[in-house]
Protein backbone atom coordinates (compact mmCIF):
# COMPACT_ATOMS: atom_id res chain seq x y z
CA UNK A 1 0.00 0.00 0.00
CA UNK A 2 2.88 1.96 0.67
CA UNK A 3 3.94 2.16 -2.96
CA UNK A 4 0.46 2.76 -4.40
CA UNK A 5 0.38 5.94 -2.07
CA UNK A 6 3.49 7.40 -3.05
CA UNK A 7 2.56 6.86 -6.89
CA UNK A 8 -0.51 8.21 -6.53
CA UNK A 9 0.54 11.51 -4.48
CA UNK A 10 3.20 12.11 -6.72
CA UNK A 11 1.48 11.76 -9.48
CA UNK A 12 -1.16 13.95 -8.42
CA UNK A 13 1.34 16.57 -7.29
CA UNK A 14 2.79 16.76 -10.85
CA UNK A 15 -0.91 17.20 -11.98
CA UNK A 16 -0.63 20.13 -9.12
CA UNK A 17 2.31 21.49 -11.20
CA UNK A 18 0.66 21.18 -14.14
CA UNK A 19 -2.69 23.20 -13.42
CA UNK A 20 -0.14 25.90 -11.62
CA UNK A 21 1.14 26.05 -15.00
CA UNK A 22 -1.70 26.01 -17.27
CA UNK A 23 -2.93 29.67 -15.75
CA UNK A 24 -2.23 31.84 -18.91
CA UNK A 25 -1.88 34.96 -16.93
CA UNK A 26 -0.29 34.75 -13.42
CA UNK A 27 -2.45 37.28 -11.55
CA UNK A 28 -5.69 34.61 -12.28
CA UNK A 29 -4.08 32.39 -9.88
CA UNK A 30 -5.45 35.20 -7.19
CA UNK A 31 -8.32 35.50 -8.50
CA UNK A 32 -12.18 34.33 -7.71
CA UNK A 33 -15.35 34.06 -9.61
CA UNK A 34 -19.03 33.90 -8.39
CA UNK A 35 -19.42 31.78 -5.09
CA UNK A 36 -16.33 30.64 -4.79
CA UNK A 37 -14.10 31.74 -1.88
CA UNK A 38 -10.64 30.71 -2.38
CA UNK A 39 -8.21 31.36 -5.12
CA UNK A 40 -6.64 28.52 -6.63
CA UNK A 41 -2.98 30.25 -5.29
CA UNK A 42 -4.89 29.65 -2.23
CA UNK A 43 -5.37 26.61 -2.60
CA UNK A 44 -1.73 25.40 -3.78
CA UNK A 45 -0.77 27.01 -0.81
CA UNK A 46 -3.11 25.26 1.35
CA UNK A 47 -2.41 21.68 -0.33
CA UNK A 48 1.29 22.65 0.58
CA UNK A 49 0.69 23.19 3.75
CA UNK A 50 -1.36 20.46 4.19
CA UNK A 51 0.91 17.95 3.08
CA UNK A 52 3.99 19.53 4.51
CA UNK A 53 2.29 19.41 7.98
CA UNK A 54 0.82 15.66 8.07
CA UNK A 55 3.03 13.88 6.02
CA UNK A 56 6.44 15.72 5.68
CA UNK A 57 7.08 16.73 9.63
CA UNK A 58 4.65 14.69 11.68
CA UNK A 59 5.33 11.23 9.85
CA UNK A 60 9.19 12.27 8.07
CA UNK A 61 10.07 14.48 10.91
CA UNK A 62 11.04 17.24 8.52
CA UNK A 63 11.12 20.84 9.44
CA UNK A 64 7.98 22.85 8.95
CA UNK A 65 6.16 25.65 10.84
CA UNK A 66 2.55 26.45 9.07
CA UNK A 67 1.29 29.21 8.79
CA UNK A 68 -2.51 28.09 7.57
CA UNK A 69 -3.71 31.87 7.95
CA UNK A 70 -1.89 32.83 5.12
CA UNK A 71 -2.92 30.21 3.34
CA UNK A 72 -5.81 31.47 2.86
CA UNK A 73 -5.63 34.90 2.91
CA UNK A 74 -2.16 35.28 1.93
CA UNK A 75 -1.54 36.98 -2.26
CA UNK A 76 1.08 37.23 -4.52
CA UNK A 77 3.00 34.42 -4.18
CA UNK A 78 4.94 33.54 -7.52
CA UNK A 79 3.94 30.82 -9.86
CA UNK A 80 8.30 30.13 -9.14
CA UNK A 81 8.08 29.94 -5.69
CA UNK A 82 4.97 27.99 -5.30
CA UNK A 83 6.36 25.83 -8.32
CA UNK A 84 9.86 25.12 -6.25
CA UNK A 85 7.28 24.18 -3.13
CA UNK A 86 5.32 21.66 -5.20
CA UNK A 87 8.63 19.94 -5.70
CA UNK A 88 9.63 20.07 -2.24
CA UNK A 89 6.79 18.51 -0.89
CA UNK A 90 6.88 15.67 -3.54
CA UNK A 91 10.66 14.83 -2.32
CA UNK A 92 9.73 14.96 1.56
CA UNK A 93 6.55 13.44 0.76
CA UNK A 94 8.01 10.39 -0.72
CA UNK A 95 10.70 9.97 1.65
CA UNK A 96 8.28 9.91 4.30
CA UNK A 97 6.01 7.95 3.30
CA UNK A 98 8.96 5.40 1.95
CA UNK A 99 10.02 5.41 6.31
CA UNK A 100 6.57 4.03 6.71
CA UNK A 101 6.37 0.15 6.89
CA UNK A 102 3.44 -1.79 5.80
CA UNK A 103 2.41 -2.78 9.96
CA UNK A 104 2.82 0.74 10.80
CA UNK A 105 -0.42 1.80 8.06
CA UNK A 106 -2.39 -0.54 10.41
CA UNK A 107 -1.48 1.00 13.95
CA UNK A 108 -2.92 3.49 14.97
CA UNK A 109 -2.08 7.14 14.17
CA UNK A 110 -0.90 8.94 17.22
CA UNK A 111 -3.45 11.79 17.30
CA UNK A 112 -6.97 12.13 16.91
CA UNK A 113 -7.05 14.74 14.20
CA UNK A 114 -11.01 13.95 14.07
CA UNK A 115 -12.02 13.50 17.49
CA UNK A 116 -11.83 9.44 17.09
CA UNK A 117 -9.25 7.28 16.61
CA UNK A 118 -7.79 6.09 12.73
CA UNK A 119 -4.97 4.22 11.21
CA UNK A 120 -2.00 5.53 9.91
CA UNK A 121 -3.94 4.31 6.32
CA UNK A 122 -7.06 6.39 7.29
CA UNK A 123 -5.03 9.03 7.90
CA UNK A 124 -3.22 9.18 4.71
CA UNK A 125 -6.41 7.78 2.36
CA UNK A 126 -7.97 11.12 4.30
CA UNK A 127 -5.27 13.47 2.84
CA UNK A 128 -4.94 11.81 -0.86
CA UNK A 129 -8.67 12.60 -0.91
CA UNK A 130 -8.63 16.07 0.96
CA UNK A 131 -5.75 17.11 -2.22
CA UNK A 132 -7.99 16.03 -5.13
CA UNK A 133 -11.10 17.72 -3.71
CA UNK A 134 -8.94 20.86 -3.94
CA UNK A 135 -6.92 19.98 -6.95
CA UNK A 136 -10.22 19.35 -9.15
CA UNK A 137 -11.49 22.66 -7.48
CA UNK A 138 -8.24 24.66 -8.72
CA UNK A 139 -8.88 23.17 -12.39
CA UNK A 140 -12.46 24.01 -12.33
CA UNK A 141 -11.63 27.58 -11.25
CA UNK A 142 -8.66 28.08 -13.93
CA UNK A 143 -11.05 26.76 -16.78
CA UNK A 144 -14.08 29.55 -15.35
CA UNK A 145 -11.64 32.28 -15.56
CA UNK A 146 -9.26 31.38 -18.34
CA UNK A 147 -12.13 30.00 -20.60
Amino acid sequence: MIKELIELFERDLKRLGKELEAFKKEENLWKTQGGISNTAGNLILHLNGNLRTFICKEIGGFDYTRDRDFEFAGKGVSREKMGAEIELVSKQLVASLEGLNEETLNQPYPEEKFGYPMTYNFFLMHLYGHFNYHLGQINYLRRILEG
